[in-house]
């Protein structure tokens, strides 16, 4: 596969971008090679800048559910392109957006838009303590809630590919009123609790872990979590940035039947282009300025041609079967890339919500992150390696979630499941 003009691409990139990427795992360093450059998408398909085609498992990191250039979410995009781009002012699409949201989880009472998953995380946990009248935050272990600073004690993503605990640039008197706890261990949380409940200003946890790979919830932690913070008058933030429209229409907190206070949503709510939002119970947003004292802006906020990208995916989203077809396609490729590891004499383990999907090559029913961390990297560095060269576009992360979009069809997925089978036990032999 010639990849040249990529090469000389990163090349370039490094003597004026830090790393030469804007954003760190994208550089594929844990797996020792260097990114194709994107020139093009269409359905589920990138095209790097060499002009080599791939089957995308990474539709943006999330939110491509549709795939790529959808006609309705193009065509609503070309309609507000005609009228302006910015206004920094209110818009009708603001209000039709946040209705639909509204209308989708019914946790959600009220939202405020802002322009990315970080931004919403951040906003909520400010909410949080300036609602509660506390400090103390409660994190998981591989959780990954965006880049700001209280938000990077032992977080997934990134930090996680890189393998480093938090980020220099971050005082010690700001996560110092962060608590991170082992991902899915109720005890630990109840301990916790029992000690410290009525200092806690909110829990924040990613309802299903797809920021260390992809790892479900235990039964009981979600409902221990909303039980306890309701107990202890603190507040429950579902981090669903990544999960929102992805593995449910209503979320990862109708699968689990999760009422929390407050919720973070992202990546989908955009149709592709930069939102984020969050949104609860109206007492608690009613503290949101100008209405309340916690105070929280943004000049992009609400952007037009987002909110016009965002309405078309949820209403193509509602659509009657689109879920259940997305979710068979997903069972089938999960299955396969299992299968392949079986056949190849190769351990490992899967896990799957929905359409998000992730393969950890260890012998470890994966619960947590420290249980991720025992994962053959060097087995998924070939793995990522050999499956690219077969036109087979994975996330360059043990500790990335897949996901699988409207625009995969059987013929995709039977592709994919083949190239595994190759590449994994070329790697075997």
């Amino acid at each position: 596969m010639n990849v040249e003009k990529s090469r000389k691409l990163f090349q370039e990139s490094r003597a004026i971008i830090p790393g030469g990427v804007n954003s760190p795992v994208r550089a594929c360093k844990s797996v020792g090679t260097e990114p194709v450059f994107i020139d093009h998408a269409d359905g589920c398909h990138v095209f790097d800048a060499d002009g080599n085609s791939y089957i995308d498992y990474i539709g943006s990191w999330g939110p491509m559910i549709l795939g790529h250039r959808h006609p309705a979410v193009i065509e609503a995009i070309k309609v507000v392109l005609e009228k302006g781009t910015s206004f920094g002012a209110p818009t009708e699409l603001e209000v039709q957006l946040a209705e639909l949201v509204i209308e989708a989880v019914p946790s959600i009472e009220m939202v405020r838009m802002v322009n990315s998953g970080t931004e919403a995380t951040m906003s909520a946990v400010r909410l949080a303590r300036g609602y509660t009248g506390r400090d103390l935050i409660v994190k998981f272990d591989g959780c990954y809630h965006g880049h700001a600073d209280t938000l990077l004690v032992e977080a997934g993503s990134g930090i996680a590919t890189l393998g480093i605990p938090g980020s220099p640039g971050v005082p010690e008197s700001v996560v110092q009123n962060t608590l991170s706890l082992r991902f899915n261990d109720i005890d630990a949380i109840k301990d916790l609790m029992e000690r410290k409940g009525e200092q806690i200003a909110g829990i924040i946890v990613e309802p299903i872990g797809g920021n260390m790979g992809m790892v479900e919830p235990v039964p009981g932690f979600l409902e221990t979590l909303s039980s306890l913070t309701e107990k202890n008058g603190s507040l429950l933030i579902l981090d669903e940035v990544m999960t929102g429209f992805r593995v449910a229409y209503s979320g990862a907190q109708s699968l689990y039947s999760i009422q929390p206070d407050l919720t973070c949503l992202g990546k989908i709510i955009g149709g592709g282009l930069p939102v984020g939002a969050y949104g609860g119970r109206k007492e608690i947003m009613e503290h949101i300025a100008p209405q309340g004292p916690v105070y929280q802006a943004g000049t992009l906020s609400g952007n037009p041609v987002a909110m016009a990208a965002g309405i078309a995916t949820l209403t193509e989203l509602k659509k009657p079967g689109f879920y259940e077809s997305l979710d068979k396609r997903s069972g089938r490729l999960s299955k396969g890339l299992s299968e392949a590891a079986r056949k190849a004499g190769i351990s490992a383990t899967s896990a799957r919500v929905g359409s998000m999907l992730g393969l950890f090559f260890t012998q470890v029913q994966v619960r947590n992150f420290e249980d991720a961390k025992t994962s053959d990297l060097d087995m998924f560095s070939a793995y990522y390696k050999g499956m690219l060269g077969k036109g087979i576009y994975l996330a360059p992360s043990q500790f990335e979630a897949l996901f699988v979009s409207g625009a995969h069809t059987e013929e995709d997925i039977e592709e994919t499941i083949r190239a595994a089978e190759e590449v994994l036990h070329r790697i075997r032999d």
